[in-house]
């Protein structure tokens, strides 16, 4: 009969250090805490501290040393008054030395103008809120308050009227910026819900590859009065379309007659094929899904327009043979639109970018995620103010898009395009 001798508890680790105990990491973490408080409060002390020190340094460059004669003297000290300067994400008051000229008035510290110019409280609002910290927790989230010093400028209150001002401001201006200095080439629209509202983008592509959002409209649906609106507006703002131009829309109605009341025959549009999937995928059963979509891409992805309107009309042939006659009207409707890539010869990876909305709809998803964190929305300036915010922060971080050296055989395709391509 063999003896078993019992197991130890592994309480150690292959190099024998085991977990650390509840009540020596405790100390730890308090420790690090503390230290960091301690160092936010010499950071904080020693940067007004330097701070004070350069408003002295300027103030004796124009005054000259305090409590010296000096001749010929063109300033003289003046004692001190408080100002506001942004710190830490709020206004923090200090005090800075008054030099006056011997002319009468005051004369501005050069730091002094240059924080206000600045105006870096706006941009770390923005960057928190963005970041979807909301108005109420603002405060919070910033580090300490310098100890001793006045501050203001972080409540939410506050917060909620600097960045009011601030993005009615930014969205006034860019969207009444002049256009006259864009080379498009191409142009995408859309509409989608987002804030509870539907709301009409468009984005351009200029000669050179970059993405430039033009303009917004809200409106109740993607109807054609919103949408003419919207176009006239980018018109009336100095858009140039020299000779015709590429428009990829998603196929509805209000968009298409909006861009032939405005654009007529300049218009050469592309319908998005990824659009096209989705309407038939609401018309057949899920068991028809994976069928249907593998005919689409193989259709889409021929090598020439002619093949692809074969195989497309042999799919709108199954589906009615198989009942799904409005699937297969679907498929034949607005046809030729979801070709106009494959007519225009287009290299494959510009055929592939303009075939779809989806470079738009990436912007939109932006839009969403800006607008998250907002439960009740009041009235359409606040929608059209954070719609806007969520509008320039997707610019930000747009990029040229692939192979745009290859746009010039773009504006060649469309040169060439006959009218019967155009009316097909």
């Amino acid at each position: 009969m063999t003896k078993r001798t019992a197991r130890a508890p592994r309480t150690q680790a292959k190099n024998g250090a085991g977990p650390a105990p509840g009540h020596l990491v405790e100390p730890m973490l308090a420790g690090m805490t503390t230290t960091r408080q301690h160092l936010l409060a010499w950071v904080h002390a020693h940067g007004l501290a330097a701070l004070d020190e350069l408003f002295r340094e300027e103030a004796g460059a124009l005054a000259g040393p305090k409590g010296r004669h000096q001749r010929p003297r063109t300033h003289h000290h003046w004692g001190t008054a408080a100002t506001e300067l942004t710190f830490g994400g709020r206004r923090v008051q200090v005090r800075r030395p008054r030099v006056r000229p011997m002319i009468g008035g005051e004369a501005t510290l050069p730091s002094v103008a240059a924080f206000r110019d600045r105006d870096p409280l706006t941009a770390r609002m923005m960057q928190q809120l963005l970041a979807g910290v909301s108005m109420r927790d603002y405060d919070g989230s910033l580090e300490a308050r310098p100890s001793g010093r006045p501050t203001r400028g972080s409540s939410k209150s506050a917060v909620s009227r600097t960045v009011v001002r601030r993005t009615r401001q930014r969205l006034y201006e860019h969207l009444t910026r002049r256009l006259d200095e864009l080379s498009v080439v191409a142009l995408f629209m859309d509409g989608v819900v987002v804030a509870q509202q539907t709301v009409i983008v468009v984005l351009a592509i200029t000669r050179d590859g970059d993405k430039v959002p033009l303009g917004l409209r809200l409106g109740s649906t993607e109807n054609a009065v919103v949408c003419t609106g919207l176009l006239q507006d980018l018109l009336a703002r100095g858009l140039t379309l020299e000779g015709r131009v590429l428009w990829v829309i998603d196929g509805g109605k209000g968009l298409r007659k909006a861009l032939g009341d405005v654009f007529g025959d300049a218009a050469v549009i592309q319908r998005c094929q990824l659009h096209k999937g989705r309407n038939l995928d609401a018309l057949v059963p899920k068991t028809r899904h994976a069928y249907v979509r593998a005919s689409l891409r193989r259709a889409y992805r021929a090598a020439s327009a002619p093949a692809a309107r074969r195989q497309l009309t042999a799919l709108a042939t199954w589906l009615e043979r198989n009942g799904h006659a409005d699937a297969a009207r679907s498929v034949g409707e607005g046809l030729e639109k979801t070709l106009t890539v494959l007519k225009l010869g287009l290299p494959p990876a510009l055929r592939h970018f303009f075939a779809t909305t989806n470079c738009i709809e990436n912007l939109i998803g932006t839009l969403r995620h800006v607008t998250r964190n907002i439960k009740r929305w009041r009235d359409g300036d606040m929608r059209r103010r954070w719609i806007g915010l969520g509008l320039l922060r997707a610019a930000e971080g747009f990029r040229r898009i692939k192979h745009h050296g290859e746009l010039s055989a773009l504006v060649t395709a469309l040169g060439t395009v006959t009218a019967s391509e155009r009316a097909a």
